[in-house]
């Protein structure tokens, strides 16, 4: 997480000619990333339909009605069944099951996490299913194929409900108009 070379803490956003329908104006938080793999969740994917609230009912989470009343986000199509509560470090597991992102931020995986937030316990959180993972050099590659940009990671991009202004948001902080992109490639 100290190396600079890694990206932890980091957004990616998705370049036009990403090439894949689940990335498409995709903006993810890179949530682990060392020399032999990376792992990510998309913030601004929702599942249509399905709130928080509505999933911890139906997992059996007490006081589930009173998690805040948000979409719950497609991390990613790895593991897709498998859930992470994306939240503010003012929050930490009593197992210390908690892996801090960057300063203010935490990720945590468990059903007490999920009880955290029909509490309202930390003081933002997103609910996501599945991730986006990459093995050994894969990401950096994409990087350097021009698929992804980086940008620093902000609480309004990570957590804020419009969801469908984030992709344009994150371009926004480094200047790029997200109308002046395009898909195609060309030659100089």
């Amino acid at each position: 997480m100290d190396d600079p070379g890694f990206l932890v803490g980091q957004m990616l956003i998705a370049m036009p000619s990403i090439g894949d329908p689940r990335f498409e104006r995709a903006l993810l938080l890179i949530c682990a990333h060392d020399d032999g793999h990376a792992m990510g969740l998309a913030v601004n994917r929702p599942v249509e339909g399905l709130t928080v609230p509505d999933l911890l009912r139906r997992l059996e989470v007490e006081h589930a009605s009173g998690a805040p009343d948000e979409l719950v986000m497609m991390g990613g199509p790895v593991e897709r069944e498998r859930g992470f509560v994306l939240h503010t470090d003012d929050y930490q597991s009593q197992d210390d099951n908690s892996l801090l992102i960057s300063e203010g931020l935490a990720l945590t995986a468990t059903r007490e996490a999920l009880s955290a937030m029909a509490n309202r316990r930390p003081r933002r959180a997103l609910l996501a299913l599945g991730y986006a993972g990459w093995g050994a050099g894969q990401l950096e590659q994409e990087i350097r194929n021009n698929v992804w940009l980086t940008c620093d990671a902000d609480e309004r991009l990570i957590f804020d409900g419009d969801h469908d202004a984030k992709w344009t948001q994150a371009l926004a902080k480094l200047g790029v108009d997200a109308s002046l992109l395009t898909a195609e490639a060309g030659r100089a």
